[in-house]
């Protein structure tokens, strides 16, 4: 069986994972409760048992995924690692490795959006990648400022506003553009950028 989220050949990885993308995938087609422990096992070639043993409950599955496959722990990496202090190139490596997390994410963020009234505690557990990405991000202008190559006024509102314009161009790609059609999301990333790095260092 292949798992449509990721072209992933299932067989080929282990236990954990087989179950984590199989949740995902039926999930995210036919909702948190209109899917079954049984159905997400078989879809994985797996016993529901092993779901249950490896898992311990639907929610706790899913909630699992999320943790396995989102986006803050690539961003640790990117901070730590391959930040160059420059603003305009390092916004933009930021913006375009974001999107493209949140793009191979697709149906993460579909079943966050539609389903996280039916999951008790699940909008704080999926709230804790965001609020990470603001830290190292607030950190980062901070650093910037440090080294005289930024204007702080307030480093996480900032942050969070340059958070907030990436999200909702990607809800909107996420729609398939439907919203404001013309508009690529390639484009605005490169003038979204080369706006606010402009805004904080003018």
């Amino acid at each position: 069986m292949k798992v449509r989220c990721s072209d992933i050949d299932i067989n080929k990885l282990g236990t954990g994972d087989r179950l984590l993308l199989a949740a995902i995938d039926l999930i995210s087609e036919r909702g948190y409760n209109s899917v079954t422990t049984q159905e997400i096992a078989e879809a994985a070639g797996l016993s529901e048992k092993t779901l249950f043993r490896h898992f311990g409950s639907k929610l706790k599955l899913l909630e699992a995924a999320f943790d396995r496959y989102h986006y803050a722990e690539e961003m640790r990496k990117f901070f730590a690692e391959k930040l160059v202090w420059e603003l305009e190139e390092d916004l933009l490596a930021i913006s375009n490795l974001y999107h493209g997390i949140m793009n191979r994410n697709r149906k993460f963020v579909q079943i966050s959006i539609k389903e996280e009234a039916q999951m008790p505690g699940f909008k704080e557990r999926l709230q804790q990648h965001p609020l990470q990405l603001l830290e190292l991000l607030t950190n980062y202008f901070n650093a910037m400022s440090e080294k005289g190559k930024l204007r702080l006024t307030d480093s996480r509102l900032q942050a969070f506003t340059f958070m907030m314009s990436q999200y909702g161009a990607f809800v909107n790609d996420l729609e398939a553009g439907k919203n404001y059609p013309g508009i690529a999301l390639e484009s605005f990333i490169e003038e979204s950028v080369k706006l606010f790095a402009r805004a904080l260092t003018a």
